[in-house]
């Protein structure tokens, strides 16, 4: 697919999504039963690249990873958080890559593979010359991260993991205190500071943008979940 075709949509088993923008290149392919995304983030000046979740099928991965490097280059590994289908082939793919690994601080234990980065909100991670920013959202899990690439004229893209899909937010468990902290940090780190225009890109499923999910929120509220 190119940026012309790019819709946000991939099936399990089937081929990378792939949006083709003036500095960075970004891959989207669906992993394992329970059909997780899992993100390519590809320098267009140094060729440098960040995977965000290694959610499951190590070999998928490692496809994924060629598609954007001819040498296979993975320079980071991001989790965005600590749940068992979003760090299913992270060791194999750590192990065959060398790829640093960074999680949020409040889940790095959790995680089988050490984390050499722990991340906090406000961090900024760098792929090549394109940074990434590192928003907490916490209640999802308590060491729940997005990352946030500000494009310029190509916008602004958020990975936002399993704490923010088209139709709401991450699972709480039915926790008042842990839906209350998210839906705060969704509200107050992400459509407080952000445009309608940016593109969401969730932990499952389809893609989003904030504008669309914005009349929501008061709904969310109101529900509990």
């Amino acid at each position: 697919m190119s940026e012309t075709t790019y819709t946000g949509h991939v099936d399990p088993q089937g081929p990378s999504a792939v949006r083709r923008l003036a500095a960075l290149e970004i891959r989207k392919a669906s992993v394992g039963p329970m059909d997780n995304n899992a993100y390519l983030l590809t320098c267009r000046a140094s060729g440098a690249q960040l995977l965000i979740d290694a959610a499951a099928e190590v070999q998928r991965l490692q496809q994924l990873v060629a598609e954007g490097s001819a040498k296979s280059r993975l320079d980071m590994i991001v989790t965005t958080h600590r749940h068992h289908d979003h760090i299913g082939a992270l060791e194999a793919l750590v192990a065959a890559t060398g790829a640093r690994t960074a999680a949020g601080a409040a889940d790095a234990e959790a995680i089988p593979a050490p984390t050499r980065v722990p991340l906090s909100h406000g961090d900024v991670l760098e792929v090549g010359e394109q940074r990434l920013t590192v928003i907490a959202l916490r209640g999802h899990t308590p060491g729940s991260v997005a990352l946030l690439w500000r494009g310029g004229a190509d916008g602004d893209h958020l990975f936002t993991g399993d704490s923010l899909f088209p139709g709401g937010l991450g699972n709480t468990e039915s926790d008042p205190q842990r839906f209350a902290q998210l839906l705060a940090d969704v509200e107050q780190r992400v459509f407080d500071v952000l445009p309608d225009a940016t593109w969401v890109y969730p932990g499952h499923g389809d893609d989003t943008t904030l504008g669309a999910e914005r009349p929501a929120l008061d709904h969310w509220r109101e529900r509990g979940w």
